[in-house]
């Protein structure tokens, strides 16, 4: 019994460690060998557990926390809501990015592009676009400003541009109240400062 609690808990350890790789090199970043490395076994045991490296990203992804956590609250506090998830909170599981745009650093690869569309038309963009209710482009509107959103993240934590990283989000609230309201037809409030 205690042989098989080790393997699970090694196959585990591998999971985790391989979510971490892909979050922070991508898919094609990350190597077999460095997730064996990360756990100190051997490559051999990753194969063995799991076939390939694309199985091994599959159910690493697959069994990682649901990438869209919409925040509770009134629907026209989302979106400095949802700023505040994407780009200011600390997701340690995927090496301190969002998990959607951890995925997206995975985007060329099929399965994981699929899932990442998924994720975004049946999660955010169905709940954003309450918000655009009323206008005749409603879907465009919407998928704009997630793409800001998502823009944001990835600036800041995949590209690194010198401005968004070091702003906080008190300097992105108010243009977070500008482009939603030009977008969404309606003021969007944003929190007061501390």
């Amino acid at each position: 019994m205690a042989h098989k609690r080790d393997r699970e808990a090694t196959r585990a350890r591998l999971l985790d460690c391989a979510r971490v790789r892909f979050a922070r090199d991508g898919y094609d970043g990350a190597s077999v060998r460095d997730v064996a490395g990360d756990v100190g076994v051997d490559p051999a045991l990753v194969f063995r557990y799991f076939g390939s490296k694309s199985q091994l990203f599959t159910e690493a992804m697959a069994t990682s926390s649901e990438p869209v956590v919409l925040p509770d609250g009134p629907l026209d506090k989302l979106p400095a809501k949802l700023l505040r998830d994407l780009v200011f909170e600390d997701w340690a599981e995927y090496a301190g990015e969002h998990p959607l745009i951890a995925m997206l650093r995975s985007a060329g690869h099929e399965d994981m592009r699929d899932r990442v569309r998924e994720q975004v038309c049946n999660g955010y963009l169905g709940v954003l676009k309450e918000l655009a209710d009323g206008n005749d482009d409603a879907d465009l509107r919407t998928e704009l400003f997630a793409a800001w959103l998502l823009g944001i993240g990835i600036l800041r934590t995949a590209v690194g541009t010198p401005t968004l990283t070091k702003a906080t989000e008190q300097d992105l609230m108010p243009h977070l109240a500008t482009v939603g309201e030009a977008l969404f037809g309606r003021p969007i409030p944003v929190p007061a400062e501390d």
